[in-house]
């Protein structure tokens, strides 16, 4: 088995999975992510509603349909997706699913901004 190729893909895989989250989250209007782009990890995507009961709410529902590990940093707060080799690019789809219908059901158009 060719470990370099291996290594490369899992490489590109990941960059693949984190840069699907990063678009998502840059485009969302709930969610923000406080890292400068070039800092940015490809294993942990941290982010944050801007609103403290917001972002628990988030880790209790998150919890409960099943995606573990979201809390974020307990300094930093907010939530914090580990997307490591073991995350399939399908779990990533399916947590960006699961962040659109969460922004869907607690983004009241724009009446309150």
């Amino acid at each position: 088995e060719d470990v370099i190729g291996g290594l490369e893909n899992m490489q590109k895989i990941n960059h693949q999975k984190a840069n699907l989250l990063y678009d998502y989250i840059d485009s969302s209007s709930l969610y923000s992510n406080p890292v400068n782009k070039e800092d940015r990890s490809y294993m942990n995507v941290p982010f944050v509603t801007g609103d403290k009961e917001l972002d628990a709410k988030f880790v209790k529902e998150a919890k409960e349909a099943g995606f573990v590990n979201i809390k974020g940093h307990r300094t930093v707060g907010g939530m914090r997706a580990s997307i490591y080799n073991a995350m399939p690019l399908e779990g990533v789809e399916a947590l960006i699913e699961f962040m659109k219908k969460f922004e869907a059901e607690n983004v009241k158009g724009t009446a309150n901004v």
